[in-house]
């Protein structure tokens, strides 16, 4: 039985891995889930798998050197799934120094116990012990031309803290499969939609306020362009990087699905439309007047978009999920979830939601 480490696992992206694992891989897997519950991380994400005997959580911040070596210590672990991260870029701009500490350091913690753990006295590993570091496109900068695309071969040129702090992740993961022949791999995603995201972040943002018939804010003109990436599309290419990838390469994993963000606020209000029964109060007040445009970001990158040729031929996998039917999913879900929504969205969130965009 294999035992996977993952960290971030109460997350957006990492508890829909943790399910997904599950899912396909029933008792032959073990997993731990290492997460300091920071706002965004959620142990409510984790419903239905916390009582599973192969699955343990720890409270843990992956800067914690003792911590961290103690569960290497305590379980030999296989796979390392590196999800752990401050992920939104308004915050990073408010507050860098936190980004730099979680997204370089807490890496540099998680690359040194495992490679304590798995390094034999000749300085080679293991068999079998893989390491996987998960970040971001935003590490490639902005595109300005259509149909160019990124490629894992793109220099790296990012713009914000937040992006910058993963480039510098990144760069230490590289640096450690050079220097140290360490067995990882890296895997830069675009942005990610679906279940249990937390509503700072575009999509979730624009349902929820969209039902309480408030304020859209959209920066700048709108037109900034995104790659999106159903979630559990991108969680069975993380599997299928771990089980079939090979070692010390960073495979792009993206979504064939560039839309401007006013496209994607538009698309929402016309889905929820549909979606909702005729008598639901909700419905008529779902309009594009909600759309409010605010001030843009600063260092607004322009436009995102890769290129998955990589993985799709070395491993055979591609996105499976198209937006019209990703976003009704993710629609369905807020819907059946009004309590998790309503428990996410309380207290210290609603004070930076005010902040941030000064409604």
């Amino acid at each position: 039985m294999k035992t996977y480490l993952v960290t971030g696992g109460a997350g957006f992206i990492g508890s829909n891995y943790i399910h997904y694992m599950f899912r396909k891989y029933g008792d032959a897997i073990r997993i731990i889930n290492v997460d300091a519950l920071t706002y965004a991380g959620n142990l409510e994400n984790l419903k239905g798998v916390a009582e599973r005997e192969n699955y343990a959580f720890i409270k843990a911040d992956i800067c914690d050197k003792s911590a961290i070596a103690a569960i290497f210590a305590a379980n030999d672990i296989d796979r390392v799934v590196h999800f752990a991260a401050e992920s939104h870029v308004d915050r990073s701009i408010k507050n860098p120094e936190v980004f730099v500490q979680t997204n370089v350091l807490g890496t540099l913690v998680m690359l040194n116990c495992a490679k304590n753990a798995w390094e034999n006295p000749d300085g080679t590993y293991q068999q079998d012990k893989r390491f996987l570091h998960v970040s971001t496109d935003e590490v490639y900068g902005s595109l300005e031309e259509e149909g160019t695309y990124f490629y894992e071969t793109t220099p790296y040129d990012p713009h914000s803290p937040y992006s910058a702090s993963k480039a510098g992740s990144d760069m230490l993961v590289r640096s450690y499969m050079d220097t140290y022949r360490f067995p990882a791999n890296i895997t830069n995603c675009s942005n990610n939609y679906g279940p249990f995201q937390f509503p700072e972040k575009l999509i979730p943002l624009m349902i929820n306020n969209a039902l309480q018939g408030k304020n859209l804010p959209v920066y700048g003109d709108g037109k900034n362009v995104r790659d999106w990436l159903y979630v559990e599309d991108h969680v069975k290419a993380i599997d299928l990087v771990q089980e079939k990838g090979r070692l010390y390469e960073t495979y792009n994993i993206g979504g064939h699905n560039e839309k401007q963000n006013i496209e994607i606020v538009k698309i929402i209000l016309d889905t929820l439309r549909d979606m909702l029964p005729e008598q639901d109060p909700r419905r008529k007040h779902i309009s594009y007047d909600l759309i409010t445009y605010v001030e843009d970001r600063k260092g607004h990158d322009r436009r995102y978009a890769i290129a998955p040729d990589k993985i799709k031929a070395e491993i055979g996998w591609e996105p499976e999920t198209r937006f019209s039917e990703g976003i009704r999913l993710t629609i369905q879900w807020y819907f059946e979830h009004e309590e998790w929504m309503k428990h996410v969205t309380s207290g210290d969130y609603q004070k930076y939601y005010e902040e941030m965009y000064q409604v």
